[in-house]
């Protein structure tokens, strides 16, 4: 489990289906087949080494998230799980991304604050609502706007600065985490 907020950036030096990420932070306290999240999607760290870690992505994960998109020397954010007793700063992520938003844009608000749109699928914009938490990318935020399967956020200086945000732009692929609330919520409402 997961908080959605990212403890540092790393960099992609070896892309595929076995990947190295070179990072610090994350590291600090973390063992062999620990979970860390990237992009928001839970990995095991196998491999760790002083600098970074490798980490093994099956066919599926692959597949279903931007993972699969990163080349050497792509940015991803970085996440250790979260430990009993800890503060949830953001809200509870699996790491487990329901699917790939699709960059509208990210425009400058006033005070170093930016305004970003990702275009979500039909069937997660239902388990979306306003002032709700979604993850982005591994992000915690909070739904500002939502209208035809456009999803708008609020970013702070410090998350832009902080996160692979900042490089966002046109044909940007991004993980997208609903609420698990809400999914659990539709489930028991099915009548069996």
């Amino acid at each position: 489990m997961f908080t959605g907020i990212v403890e540092e950036v790393g960099v992609v030096l070896v892309a595929g289906h076995r990947m190295r990420i070179q990072c610090g932070i994350v590291l600090e306290d973390i063992k062999e087949g620990a979970s860390i999240a990237v992009n928001g999607v839970c990995l095991t760290a196998v491999d760790i080494q002083p600098d970074g870690f490798w980490c093994d992505l099956s066919p599926e994960t692959l597949a279903r998230t931007n993972l699969g998109a990163l080349r050497e020397g792509s940015l991803v954010n970085l996440e250790r799980p979260a430990a009993v007793g800890d503060r949830l700063s953001g809200h509870i992520v699996q790491g487990h991304v329901d699917g790939i938003g699709g960059f509208v844009s990210l425009d400058p608000l006033p005070d170093g604050n930016w305004w970003l749109k990702v275009r979500i699928s039909p069937d997660l914009d239902r388990y979306v609502i306003h002032k709700g938490s979604i993850t982005l990318d591994g992000v915690s935020l909070t739904v500002a706007a939502l209208a035809a399967c456009v999803v708008e956020v609020a970013i702070i200086p410090h998350t832009y600065g902080n996160t692979v945000m900042r490089g966002y732009g046109p044909g940007a692929a991004i993980n997208v985490e609903v609420d698990l609330i809400g999914k659990y919520v539709e489930k028991l409402m099915i009548p069996r």
